[in-house]
């Protein structure tokens, strides 16, 4: 037997197969769009997108002829501008796509915006298939998409752009992460200290008084609000839709607790 047993090469990205199969997905549709003409693109858009002002006129009693004028900016009366003329095109009567909540997620702007996402999809989605399975994974990252498009029509009902991008479920897996991330590491019955993703969950008291976890919250709150309101050096081609954000991280933050197989941390140690 050799003295030197040869070294076994660890991979540079080990991912859960859950995380590497939604990678592929996201990178995939992107690519299979850019084989698309302009037009067929568009129509991809606006039928998988969501588009608050559709929503607006399906379920919020707005009249199709509100929306337009609202979007006149001005505009003399015998004028249709291009904003006016998009909106008749899409508000379509009885064609609410609720699917959309969901589908939006998986198309995005440009291939950095596919980068991003998929980047912090893997950092903060890794943990928790690892933790939870990649059922609860799925169903997590689902919850806070749908959230996401809510609040966004919410806030914007006349908003006839689509809004695209699987940001609003990266963030809820953010916020859901958050849970443990952070929590004191602990002694694992092999004999170790446990990965973040085997500590108990925080309890909201102990987050409230993690440093490091108020810290996350408010670099990801600061950073949401430069990039939507600020945008420094033009770095991004489109307006980021944090309300989406905003919405899947309340979404994640709240749904966790409710799916992780593992308890919760002990409030108190009894002698």
């Amino acid at each position: 037997m050799s003295p030197n047993p040869p070294r076994v090469r660890e991979p540079i990205l080990n991912l859960p197969a859950t995380i590497s199969l939604c990678l592929a997905v996201l990178i995939g549709i992107h690519g299979v769009r850019m084989l698309l003409s302009d037009e067929t693109d568009f129509t991809v858009v606006i039928d998988w997108a969501v588009i608050p002002a559709r929503w607006a006129v399906a379920f919020g009693g707005v009249q199709v002829e509100e929306i337009v004028q609202s979007l006149r900016d001005g505009a003399p009366d015998d004028t249709v501008t291009p904003m006016m003329a998009l909106a008749q095109y899409v508000l379509a009567p009885d064609e609410a796509r609720p699917w959309t909540a969901l589908t939006y997620a998986f198309l995005h702007g440009s291939w950095a915006h596919v980068l991003i996402n998929g980047v912090w999809l893997a950092a903060f989605g890794t943990p928790i298939v690892r933790r939870c399975g990649a059922g609860r994974f799925l169903v997590l990252s689902a919850a806070a998409a749908v959230c996401g498009a809510i609040v966004y029509a919410v806030m914007n009902p006349f908003q006839v752009l689509p809004m695209i991008g699987a940001s609003g479920a990266v963030s809820g897996l953010m916020a859901a992460a958050s849970w443990f991330m952070f929590a004191p590491a602990s002694w694992h019955r092999e004999g170790r200290l446990t990965q973040p993703h085997e500590r108990p969950r925080e309890t909201l008291g102990h987050m409230v008084r993690n440093r490091q976890v108020l810290i996350f919250l408010g670099i990801w709150f600061a950073a949401n609000y430069i990039f939507a309101f600020v945008q420094p050096l033009g770095m991004m081609d489109a307006s980021i839709a944090w309300e989406a954000h905003l919405g899947g991280f309340l979404a994640g933050l709240l749904i966790f607790p409710l799916v992780d197989p593992l308890p919760a941390r002990p409030g108190r140690i009894s002698a």
